[in-house]
């Protein structure tokens, strides 16, 4: 999608001493003022959030972030801390949090490991071994996971998607891996993972793009359709959001947000996680396309969702 943006940018006359100034300042004495906190991070780049945690170390002789946790709790410190993390850092904890004790959120390990290009997964798994002490990403994805699930996620691990442009696909080839899709799950009984997996795994987004069209063409179905009546479960998913993506991948995050505050209750995780993740990307047109997909504007979604502090951070964040 050209032109995607996002809804925080790096705030003009930044003084990173006078921001930090302002945070002691609201945490100082009995409890706390939440309004600066709100107002300083929701309206500083990342970058700028990372020399304000610096700054606060050298004038204070304290991390910003601990001081942070020992004041605040529940998801608004969930929030803070996200906020004050380094991008790929905080998804690579997501990752390893989604992977930590009794059972795995594979919904969270979709979300983040099918959204990648290959230089974004390359980064994310040097910054996992960092942060983690030479744990290896690709490992904990073995040992975590199962089944054609985990062929996938080690398949997207390995970060060997081609690349190129709308004008390098190549017709033919497209037309041939439809085909071969096609026999690998509606053309016979029983359905054959493994060569889903070799397209949609290594495939260009372009290439990918006009696969579906000679899919399309040639069974008469969608390649979404297929995927649900031919798979399930977790692979199913991961599928799924790989075609989410190759068409719109704003359009994937408004429909992770949209899961987020349906039904009872709401996953506040993964609220914050798409929201502050996407907040210098795009959060801008997920904006857009949640309101046209949905219904109501995101804004109003995060207050029927959400409640005090929580809430007007996450709305400070979305600029509504």
């Amino acid at each position: 999608m050209a032109d995607v943006q996002g809804t925080i940018f790096p705030a003009e006359d930044f003084d990173a001493e006078a921001d930090s100034e302002t945070l002691y300042q609201a945490m100082k004495g009995w409890g706390t003022d939440e309004g600066p906190i709100i107002e300083v991070l929701a309206n500083r780049s990342n970058a700028q959030r990372l020399e304000i945690r610096e700054k606060f170390k050298q004038m204070y002789g304290e991390h910003l972030i601990d001081r942070l946790k020992s004041e605040l709790k529940g998801d608004f410190e969930e929030v803070v801390v996200a906020l004050l993390t380094p991008p790929v850092e905080y998804q690579a904890r997501c990752i390893k949090a989604a992977m930590k004790g009794l059972g795995t959120d594979e919904q969270a390990l979709i979300e983040i490991m099918c959204t990648k290009s290959n230089q974004e997964m390359e980064e994310l798994k040097s910054t996992y071994t960092e942060v983690f002490e030479g744990d290896s990403l690709e490992e904990d994805i073995e040992s975590e996971t199962s089944g054609h699930f985990k062929r996938l996620l080690v398949s997207l691990c390995n970060a060997g998607r081609e690349e190129g442009d709308e004008g390098d696909v190549d017709e033919g080839l497209a037309e041939e891996d439809a085909a071969e899709i096609y026999d690998a799950g509606e053309g016979q009984r029983g359905t054959d993972e493994s060569k889903f997996n070799s397209v949609l795994a290594l495939r260009s987004y372009p290439h990918l793009r006009a696969m579906f069209s000679k899919y399309l063409e040639l069974s008469g179905n969608s390649i979404d359709n297929m995927i649900d009546e031919e798979c399930d479960g977790a692979i199913k998913d991961g599928y799924m959001a790989i075609v989410y993506c190759v068409r719109n991948i704003p359009g994937f995050f408004a429909k992770r947000i949209n899961d987020a505050c349906k039904g009872i209750g709401t996953d506040d995780s993964t609220l914050i996680r798409c929201i502050v993740s996407r907040s210098e990307i795009d959060l801008q047109d997920v904006k857009t396309v949640f309101e046209t997909r949905y219904g109501r504007p995101l804004s109003e979604a995060i207050k029927d969702e959400c409640g005090g502090d929580y809430k007007n951070m996450l709305l400070a964040i979305v600029k509504d």
